[in-house]
């Protein structure tokens, strides 16, 4: 799209170009329109009237006529002083719009669309804004990726201060690595009672959940998409995830069980069971939420520890101590385990 700014475009969504009268009006028709055809009219992107198809990301599909008149609207009612011949071409505009396409453009949940894609990190902090202002009771969150960064923190503090002030619940699930980050703890700390945090072996992708009414999840890897959920079904679904998550994990100020294995940590014990479930050391990495050079480490000191000269016959030890399932602790009635001789392919 270079070469297309916003200086070739001038106008809002009432009063739209005519390349980009044509492409949005094939949109409302027809459903959705390639990526290409919104190429020379940037404009629809910026104004919100197209966005990506969840279903096929070479697509655009149209925000409803309906929804983007309430969205000017909106706008218009503040300044209408000045803007009462803008408004009136608002509505005009996209009553004409409304009736080229299904009925189903129409169709929203509650003031929003069930499913919206934000498309860029800008639009992705307006709508987590929008939805902490609106926020009364209750925020939780899953937050995968081992020790949280600074920045990230920094750049959600200012919600959850707004979200402290306000009295609303906030529960945090994180990755037993997350322990580690003084960030993490300075922030709790900050928070006080406000914030409740348990940590997993492993948890999902990123997800928050805001009143059990609007989610967002991540729809791609790099975190430059999101998803906006508000159909009452999705919603309910990740909320159900979470409290079964939230049940199994570990208050933060708690400390991990031990394993019952002399030698073996708590989070060797979760690379065995990866291991012996056939992942590689990236995956395991990546679920665990620690580098592919700290798991290897990890894996190093369980071949040592198990003597094991290969990966092949590491599998074999694992096996043989007990350490190919879900970890287990010596208190929650796991059974205290003899480290097979390094000379002999049985337990002793």
């Amino acid at each position: 799209m270079a070469g297309h700014g916003t200086e070739e475009h001038p106008h809002g969504a009432d009063r739209l170009c005519e390349a980009g009268d044509r492409v949005y009006s094939r949109a409302v028709r027809r459903g959705r329109v390639p990526r290409e055809d919104a190429e020379p009219v940037p404009c629809l992107l910026e104004l919100a009237l197209l966005h990506p198809d969840p279903d096929d990301m070479d697509y655009l599909v149209p925000t409803s006529p309906q929804e983007v008149m309430t969205r000017l609207l909106r706008g218009v009612y503040d300044e209408v002083s000045q803007s009462q011949r803008r408004m009136g071409s608002a509505v005009a505009a996209f009553e004409w719009y409304a009736g080229l396409g299904p009925q189903a453009l129409s169709s929203s949940v509650e003031g929003g669309s069930a499913i919206r894609v934000l498309d860029g990190l800008s639009r992705i902090q307006a709508a987590m804004d929008a939805a902490t202002e609106a926020c009364t009771t209750e925020v939780i969150t899953v937050q995968p990726g081992g020790i949280r960064p600074e920045h990230e923190l920094t750049e959600g503090l200012h919600r959850a201060l707004a979200l402290r002030a306000r009295g609303v619940r906030m529960r945090d699930l994180y990755t037993h690595v997350a322990r580690h980050g003084q960030g993490l703890l300075n922030y709790l700390e900050l928070m006080g009672d406000a914030v409740e945090a348990r940590t997993l072996d492993e948890v999902i992708d990123r997800l928050i959940l805001f009143d059990r009414t609007v989610a967002f999840i991540p729809a791609n890897s790099d975190r430059t998409l999101a998803l906006e959920l508000r159909h009452p079904a999705l919603v309910a679904f990740l909320a159900t995830v979470f409290e079964r998550l939230w049940r199994l994990a570990i208050p933060l100020t708690a400390s991990l069980p031990d394993t019952g294995i002399e030698g073996i940590s708590h989070r060797e014990q979760s690379i065995a069971a990866l291991l012996a479930e056939g992942h590689q050391d990236a995956v395991i990495a990546e679920r665990l939420g620690i580098s592919v050079r700290t798991c290897r480490a990890h894996i190093a000191r369980l071949s040592e520890t198990l003597g094991a000269a290969s990966r092949t016959q590491l599998g074999v030890r694992i096996a043989q101590v007990g350490l190919d399932g879900p970890p287990r602790s010596a208190e929650s009635g796991g059974r205290e385990v003899t480290i097979p001789d390094q000379g002999s392919p049985s337990v002793r």
